[in-house]
């Protein structure tokens, strides 16, 4: 069988996150229609697997269920199946690959916007790689809240300018990445 395209994932993430951020519960159950609509076209289910410390969205095989389980005997290749984190910490093993996400991300926002809200960017980029070893433009809208509240005053030290427009740099920083920026 094959493997689920990578723009099924990624949609099938972002419909997660929209329907997790949604204040209308209709709303978000359209989104998550939409979503399992997507990947059964392709053979596939989700799930939000709870953990401890994060919740994570399992994109896998449709063949793997039997009455809404999945049943071990028919898991021939477990890398046929996605993790996706939600929130809480990424992977500290793919700094280099966040880091790369994020640098790319800090200078789409300097050549279209300038200077100090790239320093923003940079600001929140380091924030979600040393917090979370996550991309920046995953961030929750809890997570951009503690970053705003807590991690920018007392570590960034921005400037007066810098402080002015770190919302709008934000904003401009999930442009880049061609996301929906979360509710904060």
């Amino acid at each position: 069988m094959p493997d689920l395209p990578d723009d099924v994932a990624e949609a099938a993430e972002r419909l997660t996150r929209l329907a997790r951020e949604a204040v209308d519960e209709s709303e978000a159950d359209a989104y998550r229609r939409d979503r399992d609509r997507r990947l059964a076209d392709h053979g596939f289910r989700a799930r939000v697997r709870e953990e401890d410390a994060r919740d994570v969205l399992v994109l896998h095989p449709d063949e793997w269920v039997e009455d809404g389980t999945i049943r071990p005997d028919r898991v021939e290749d477990t890398d046929r199946a996605e993790e996706i984190p939600l929130d809480g910490p990424g992977d500290p093993d793919d700094w280099e690959s966040v880091e790369e996400h994020n640098a790319d991300l800090v200078a789409r926002v300097r050549e279209d916007h300038g200077d100090v809200h790239a320093e923003n960017v940079r600001a929140f980029a380091d924030f979600m790689s040393n917090h979370y070893a996550r991309p920046l433009d995953s961030a929750t809208g809890d997570e951009i809240r503690e970053f705003l509240h807590e991690y920018y005053p007392r570590n960034a030290w921005p400037s007066d300018e810098q402080r002015a427009v770190v919302e709008r740099s934000l904003r401009y920083a999930f442009d880049a990445a061609e996301k929906r920026v979360p509710g904060f």
